[in-house]
């Protein structure tokens, strides 16, 4: 496992024994991946175990759009992030460049709120896609670890 797959799921599993929840952000097929770590934290990925606090603040169309049109696509997650987080409430931050600015307004509400940031390394030199795929075995490796942790409690 990675190194930064086991600090992730540390601090995952930190955040879940503080009675904490997991937020998860990303754009386009980052997105689709935020949707899916929370799919695999409120269900289970490959142990049966207790639900896990989850939310992908990728998926309220009604949200995102009444957000993106009253105060700007750039505040779409920050926004949610006001409204949901709390203090020591875990922020894991999916995206490719680093550089989307809705992403990083939701990393500054973040910090100033008292949530733990984690965003996932950049592409860097590679290509989008592989990224992309990066941050999916990351995601499953993570996954992996909170189950088996919460499988033996």
């Amino acid at each position: 496992m990675e190194s930064i797959s086991c600090d992730f799921a540390k601090d995952l599993i930190d955040c879940f024994e503080r009675g904490n929840k997991c937020l998860i952000i990303g754009n386009g097929g980052s997105a689709a991946m935020a949707s899916h770590f929370a799919g695999e934290l409120v269900g289970h990925f490959e142990v049966k175990r207790k639900a896990l606090p989850a939310i992908a603040l990728t998926t309220d169309t009604s949200i995102l759009t009444a957000i993106g049109n009253d105060d700007g696509y750039d505040n779409v997650f920050s926004r949610q992030i006001e409204a949901l987080g709390k203090p020591w409430d875990t922020l894991f931050v999916l995206s490719t460049s680093g550089n989307s600015k809705n992403c990083l307004m939701a990393e500054l509400t973040a910090v100033k709120m008292g949530l733990v940031v984690k965003p996932f390394p950049p592409k860097g030199e590679s290509s989008t896609a592989d990224c992309q795929e990066r941050h999916l075995k990351i995601i499953h490796e993570v996954c992996c670890e909170v189950d088996r942790f919460y499988s033996q409690k």
